[in-house]
């Protein structure tokens, strides 16, 4: 008889009587870790192979009942009874079953009073929009023009709609695991409490079991930990943290909540209230990680850092700024510098290259000093084969360094002209440094971190406007989308050209032209953050209403593809083209370049026959020169409103000093 045969001769009910029933007897201990228990006395497999302690009892679920004439039975003096309802506890652990008990009546929780001046505050565990120091700047929201802090689209709450289409993971790693058949319909929101346990206690766990969390997990790795990871060579954020984030529940859950808020921007039947609850959780158990001096300052900084990118991620990031301030002081305490290695370096460089892209953007001076960076500057030192990472790092602070130079342009003459003359020669001579620094990086890098290919635009097929420009490691991307920034930033920022002369137009066209040709040509989403910021510079001085064009739809395509938000800078760029005024636009392509000023390579500076002084920016151009970061200024625990105010409590053990590398 064949085994087919065999199989269909087996009575239905045999077949259901073999299979293995749901353990009703098994001890606590594998109840609350969730596996199956083999009822063993006095101490089951699990508990011995773990070295816990077996507990046995009965869990009851008291329910509501009438009793008539209950029996009594008179109590003695060696009675000493205490009943403890663990029902909550243990329907919390199914879907919906919390949400049968009616609300428990707690006494009001006291919060500490909260100085005024502090920087951030927070209560009940879940922080409120942050109040910067009084200082004697304008207020953030007026400086900057509406909408400019927003760096996701803004995604209307709605519930989950099984008929939409769902989001479709088209990574270009081919080690993706999850596609649209993986992803499971969202669930509705079963949670009735912002303290409900997500993760069990701190303890080694096996691998992530729930299917929710997993999903979450899987799309930060593949998604977010792409473009985390784009500085750090041994990519901590998406292939080793991960795992660690097994015994830190703080550190999971705010992976889960950069997941879960990725997914629910690319795809609209996912709801934004489980990113906010994993995002509660993680901050409520960093909070109270901070009061605690034994504390491990390691997990904490990293936490801190993952939920900044959280917050960058989030709709409106103006008010949800309750980690940018307190990763960089964490990192700090932790003396995380350019010379640290491993996740102390991933965290640096992360953070320092998020706070780079935004005084890019608003035309703000690095708070971090990037003299205090600790970069090995010193190009005659060679740095091993295939490490352009530490080419990057470099490259990062000359950026800096430009950008401060930018942010630093004088509103107004001197009083006098001597004094005016001077500041014209400093501004020159450092003008030049700059220029020739960032020349002297890019005549010593690899030739690795050159382009593979340069196809002109009438050499392709793709239909563009710009070149096609083929780079291959994604670090390489990101430092040439960087050098490019660096290049037009220059061209802005001559103390004596304007950037209508035909040196500066020429240096700004060239290198736009290249950056504009590789973020239109890049198939990889991992530098999609630096190159929104890097097009946004160079789409500045464009000219072309065939280049204009391309470059918004370049935008567009961005934003489909990772869900970072483009739509401000449509505007921004549509007024600075002059397209809001039709006719304005139509005579601007008639009329020729104005003739030169002075040729930058025959210019001989005599500081007694120096240009008029260009007349004072307008407030309505962007936001006010030379502001140091204001959100970052008082990063530091030692500052009087430093982040965390009223939850911070200083370590009693910093991590040891780390170990410094040459990259």
């Amino acid at each position: 008889m064949t085994e087919s045969a065999v199989g269909a001769a087996i009575p239905e009910n045999t077949v259901a009587a073999t299979r293995p029933k749901r353990v009703r007897t098994g001890c606590l201990t594998c109840r609350e870790r969730h596996l199956k228990c083999d009822e063993g006395l006095p101490d089951c497999q699990n508990c011995r192979k773990s070295s816990r302690t077996c507990k046995r009892g009965v869990r009851l679920n008291f329910i509501d009942t009438q009793v008539k004439s209950p029996p009594i039975t008179p109590p003695t003096q060696e009675w000493d009874i205490t009943f403890q309802d663990e029902s909550r506890e243990i329907a919390s652990e199914y879907r919906g079953g919390l949400g049968r008990y009616a609300a428990l009546s707690q006494e009001a929780e006291e919060v500490p009073d909260i100085k005024d001046e502090a920087l951030y505050q927070f209560s009940s565990g879940v922080m409120n929009t942050p109040t910067l120091a009084p200082q004697q700047l304008p207020s953030l929201q007026q400086s900057l023009p509406a909408g400019d802090m927003e760096s996701y689209p803004a995604v209307s709450q709605r519930r989950p709609d099984n008929s939409r289409e769902q989001h479709i993971h088209s990574s270009n790693n081919t080690d993706s695991t999850f596609t649209s058949q993986t992803i499971p319909p969202p669930p509705l929101p079963t949670y009735s409490s912002s303290k409900q346990t997500l993760t069990p206690p701190s303890e080694d766990r096996g691998p992530l079991d729930s299917p929710e969390e997993l999903l979450f997990m899987q799309v930060f790795v593949e998604e977010v930990g792409l473009w985390m990871d784009s500085l750090d060579p041994y990519k901590h954020f998406s292939r080793l943290l991960p795992f660690d984030s097994l015994h830190e529940p703080m550190l999971l859950n705010a992976f889960l909540a950069c997941g879960a808020r990725h997914l629910a921007l690319v795809n609209p039947a996912y709801h934004e209230d489980k990113a906010l609850h994993y995002y509660d959780d993680a901050t409520t158990r960093l909070l109270e990680a901070l009061q605690n001096p034994n504390r491990n300052t390691v997990t904490c900084a990293t936490t801190a850092v993952i939920l900044n990118v959280y917050e960058i991620m989030s709709e409106r990031p103006l008010q949800r700024m309750n980690h940018i301030a307190g990763a960089r002081a964490l990192i700090k305490e932790c003396r995380w510098t350019a010379k640290s290695s491993g996740v102390g370096a991933a965290c640096f460089w992360i953070n320092v290259g998020m706070e780079l892209l935004s005084c890019i953007r608003f035309n703000w001076q690095v708070a971090w000093d990037p003299d205090l960076w600790g970069v090995d500057m010193d190009f005659s030192r060679e740095i091993d084969y295939g490490r352009e990472e530490g080419w990057t790092y470099r490259l990062m602070y000359i950026v800096a360094k430009i950008a401060n130079f930018r942010s630093s342009v004088p509103r107004q003459a001197e009083n006098t002209q001597h004094a005016e003359q001077v500041r014209l020669t400093n501004r020159f001579n450092e003008w030049n440094r700059l220029k020739d620094w960032i020349d002297s990086w890019n005549n010593n890098v690899p030739r690795t971190m050159h382009p593979m290919g340069y196809l002109q635009p009438h050499q392709t097929s793709s239909k563009s406007a710009f070149p096609e420009v083929w780079l291959i490691k994604r670090t390489t991307i990101v430092a040439r989308l960087f050098y490019h920034t660096g290049m037009c930033l220059l061209a802005q920022t001559h103390p004596l050209l304007s950037t209508r002369s035909p040196d500066m137009h020429e240096l700004q066209q060239s290198h736009a032209h290249d950056l504009c040709g590789i973020v239109a040509h890049v198939k990889d989403r991992g530098v999609a953050s630096v190159a929104i910021r890097s097009l946004a510079i160079a789409a500045e001085s464009l000219v072309s209403r065939r280049e204009q064009e391309e470059v918004l739809d370049i935008f567009d395509r961005i934003q489909k593809e990772t869900g970072w938000r483009t739509g401000f800078l449509h505007k921004e760029l549509k007024e600075k083209w002059g397209w809001n005024n039709e006719e304005q636009y139509q005579q601007q392509q008639q009329q020729n370049i104005p003739a030169p000023m002075l040729p930058l390579q025959n210019y001989q500076f005599q500081p007694t026959n120096l240009p008029p002084v260009p007349p004072p920016l307008s407030l309505k151009q962007g936001p006010r020169q030379g502001i140091i970061n204001p959100i970052l200024r008082s990063a530091d625990f030692s500052a009087p409103t430093h982040p965390y105010q009223s939850h911070y409590v200083a370590p009693l053990h910093l991590p040891p000093q780390p170990h410094y590398n040459q990259y």
